[in-house]
């Protein structure tokens, strides 16, 4: 059996664990809270009014239906924000189950991000809204957003599994990945043009080793101009996320032996 074989065998057999460890996830976060899983629409709404609000005139003024342009971008940040901080800390997080019984150590990861990404799924229902709310015209080539949700879910377990297995032997990484994360926001065309960028330099450099922006510019490209997105973008988004996703595994795999003396 080769080890492809071997991991969707274990991924079988603890099904049962990643659905209970999901939902324990989703009901915890929304623990007596009056509105409940209601917060994953209204989260994003209220984020995009704010923002909108804030930056419309300073970086929106020449976008068309700026609040729409707005969300297809913050959602894939929000949901790489959420799924990898949340992900870097679940080996150190469940050590005391981990010092007991046996489970795959990177099964605490995936549901981590498995969470986020059904999260983030309830949350589209948030864009359907505002896209409502503002006429924004609705493609048909929206049907192909499931596409780009894969992609960065790929991405955000390679990235997961990384921080998650660097965090057991450097707790420093939770307050440097958090400078990342803010560094990240403002180097992807979430809030404005990616064309506005003042330099050529930069503006080539975001869109050829920023991950983040293969997936904005794919769902933009889907939903926001009804439009496929170029070969470049689209085989680039694939090609990050299963880079990372070897990066991430490589990486979890050759030192999860050795968590059990750090946690």
């Amino acid at each position: 059996m080769n080890l492809l074989q071997y991991r969707i065998k274990t991924l079988y057999k603890y099904q049962d664990l990643i659905k209970e460890l999901v939902g324990r996830d989703l009901k915890l976060k929304y623990r007596r809270s009056f509105l409940g899983y209601v917060w994953s629409i209204l989260n994003p709404l209220l984020t995009m009014i704010v923002l909108t609000i804030v930056f419309s005139e300073l970086l929106g003024k020449k976008i068309e239906n700026y609040p729409v342009f707005l969300l297809t971008g913050r959602m894939l940040y929000d949901f790489l924000k959420v799924s990898t901080t949340n992900a870097m800390k679940s080996v150190t997080g469940n050590a005391p189950l981990l010092r007991k019984v046996y489970v795959p150590k990177y099964i605490f990861t995936l549901s981590k991000v498995t969470s986020s990404m059904v999260d983030m799924v309830f949350s589209l229902a948030a864009l359907l809204i505002v896209m409502v709310a503002t006429g924004a015209r609705f493609h048909w080539q929206m049907l192909l957003t499931p596409l780009v949700v894969i992609q960065i879910y790929l991405f955000c377990c390679g990235l997961g599994f990384f921080l998650a297995q660097l965090n057991v032997f450097f707790r420093d990484i939770q307050h440097i990945y958090s400078v990342v994360l803010t560094a990240w926001l403002y180097l992807t065309p979430i809030m404005y043009d990616v064309e506005r960028l003042p330099m050529e330099w930069l503006r080539i450099g975001v869109k050829v080793f920023n991950p983040l922006y293969y997936y904005v510019a794919q769902f933009r490209d889907l939903v926001y101009y009804g439009r496929f997105p170029g070969p470049r973008i689209f085989w680039g988004g694939w090609i990050m996320a299963f880079l990372m996703l070897f990066i991430g595994t490589w990486s979890f795999q050759r030192t999860k032996d050795k968590f059990i003396l750090y946690i």
